[in-house]
């Protein structure tokens, strides 16, 4: 494979004009106030507009998604210019955030040539997305279960195909989708053009990219760090903090002078649910994302953190990917990530495309060896973390956070309209149903609603985080009553007032007394005795 590096600072890239994009795409970005390229986007562009293979790698938050979006925009034929209807491009994604982010910012760069966009995800009622298809669509970006539900029932063509790409690859496969996406690549027409993008690149992406692409060339924003960019723009504080202690440190540092939208991230999604609700209680503008939510809840929570009508958003690392919110001040890990990918994916939600950032890492005194081989292996310089409570100096003066700040957020502060001002039905105005939704043949919920793989849980969940899940459920016990001599006593003083049966025979006018018919056994073996003869 040839490979292509940079490693330079990401500011001062080339204008997409440059890079050869038609002027109408160019005209749509400039209208969103984008001018000039990153370093994934610089060496991606001009190779992915030859129509080469690429295998994409770069740091999370570095605009991989018109890395390779812009120039299947630039080679679809648009309905104004006589496209069939037919989907000319397929873009894989892992989650159904990301799903929607990614459709969202292409949509928006082929405004100008009214390229069509459809996202298809699971969660939703088949028959909106169905009559999409019908009407006629340009790009689909999808999640694998849905799209193969879809397909079987002959409500999607894949044979006009020419551009697949493979976002997030890395975390696609972890979460169970590698035998589906192998089924989808086998699909496709052969003659194609696959890119497939990720943050990280173990041996199973690589393995997959030997049997599905051509010659692929790699494109590296910066190779011999992936983490780097986050680093640079975002300051990384840890702090050792005792598990009771944890809120409490937490809802001092929501008060920090300074802070704008905040991620929270926990390692469970009852964990989630448990610390979204305690900050609510305290007075804060939270909502939550995690596999327990229905989509509608998990869209209406996105879409209020995004208008800024909550502050706080507390997540799974399944959201970690599809997050992609301008002006996130914070991040906060409230858990402890469990490896070193899931550390810079989470911190890579603040410090994007050029801004600066915090992140907050809680550890307990369980989590510490782990840290170790984090630090290790994403080459921090961090230090050894500090023991850190509520009411330690070096918290309040780290992040700038009021001294006597109180345990929850006072009454004036609280000026965010708040969850409850978002409105219930979802984002292509479907309106909410109670109940389990039904597929396009009349079939319950399967696996392309809740868009699990073989090895997922539910709503798109790793099955490491369902496993955690379930395991803090608490085990149902059979209460059994133990006798002892005092229940015994007046069991048998009951029992002694109950008059005795009768056993005489009947008098005349009672009821005829009921006879026990009494076997007789046999002396003789199976041979019954002769009568006598006297």
């Amino acid at each position: 494979m040839n490979e292509v590096n940079n490693d330079r600072p990401q500011n001062d890239g080339p204008t997409f004009a440059a890079l050869g994009i038609r002027e109408e795409t160019v005209e749509a970005l400039a209208a969103l106030g984008i001018e000039r390229a990153f370093a994934i986007q610089e060496y991606a562009i001009p190779i992915a507009l030859r129509g080469s293979d690429i295998i994409g790698r770069a740091p999370t938050g570095t605009g991989k998604t018109f890395g390779f979006g812009l120039p299947i925009i630039d080679r679809i034929t648009s309905a104004e210019e006589g496209a069939s209807g037919k989907p000319q491009a397929l873009i894989l994604v892992p989650t159904r955030e990301l799903g929607l982010q990614v459709a969202r910012d292409l949509e928006d760069a082929g405004k100008t040539r009214s390229i069509r966009v459809l996202p298809i995800y699971g969660g939703r009622a088949y028959e909106p997305q169905v009559e999409a298809l019908k009407a006629g669509v340009d790009i689909i970006v999808g999640t694998p279960g849905r799209l193969l539900d879809l397909y079987k029932s002959k409500h999607i063509k894949l044979d006009a195909i020419a551009h697949c790409v493979l976002d997030e690859a890395d975390r696609m496969l972890d979460l169970g989708f590698s035998e589906d996406v192998e089924k989808i690549l086998k699909l496709l027409p052969e003659q194609r053009q696959t890119m497939l993008f990720s943050a990280t690149m173990p041996d199973t992406i690589m393995s997959l990219s030997r049997r599905h692409m051509n010659r692929p060339i790699t494109v590296a924003a910066d190779v011999s760090a992936p983490d780097l960019e986050a680093a640079n723009n975002t300051r990384q504080l840890v702090y050792m903090t005792h598990a009771m202690n944890k809120v409490e440190v937490a809802a001092r540092i929501l008060q920090a002078n300074g802070r704008g939208l905040t991620i929270m991230f926990c390692r469970t999604k009852r964990a989630a649910q448990k610390l979204a609700d305690e900050l609510d209680f305290r007075g804060f503008a939270v909502g939550s994302v995690h596999g327990d939510l229905g989509q509608n809840a998990r869209e209406r929570a996105l879409r209020a953190f995004r208008s800024g009508k909550i502050d706080v958003l507390v997540a799974t690392d399944v959201a970690a990917r599809g997050i992609d919110v301008p002006d996130i001040t914070h991040v906060i890990n409230f858990d402890a990530p469990e490896e070193a990918e899931t550390y810079v994916h989470r911190i890579g939600r603040t410090g994007r495309a050029g801004a600066t950032g915090i992140a907050v890492t809680f550890l307990t005194w369980e989590d510490l060896p782990r840290w170790k081989i984090i630090v290790k292996a994403n080459s921090l310089d961090l230090g050894e973390p500090q023991e850190t409570y509520h009411t330690s100096e070096h918290l309040y003066t780290d992040l700038d956070i009021p001294e006597g700040a109180p345990p929850a957020l006072p009454s004036e502060l609280r000026k965010r309209d708040g969850l409850s001002a978002e409105r219930e039905e979802d984002v292509e105005g479907e309106p909410r149903k109670k109940g389990r939704g039904r597929g396009p043949r009349g079939r319950g919920r399967g696996r392309g609603e809740s868009d699990r793989g073989r090895g997922a849980g539910r709503g798109g969940e790793s099955r490491a985080e369902a496993d955690q899940g379930a395991a803090e459920a608490p085990r149902s016990r059979q209460r059994r009553r133990i006798r002892t001599d005092e229940d015994a006593a007046p069991r048998e003083a009951q029992r002694q007032e109950v008059p005795a049966q009768r056993t005489e025979p009947a008098a005349d006018g009672d009821a005829p007394a009921r006879r026990r018919r009494r076997r007789r056994r046999p002396t003789g073996g199976n041979d019954r005795q002769a009568p006598s003869q006297d």
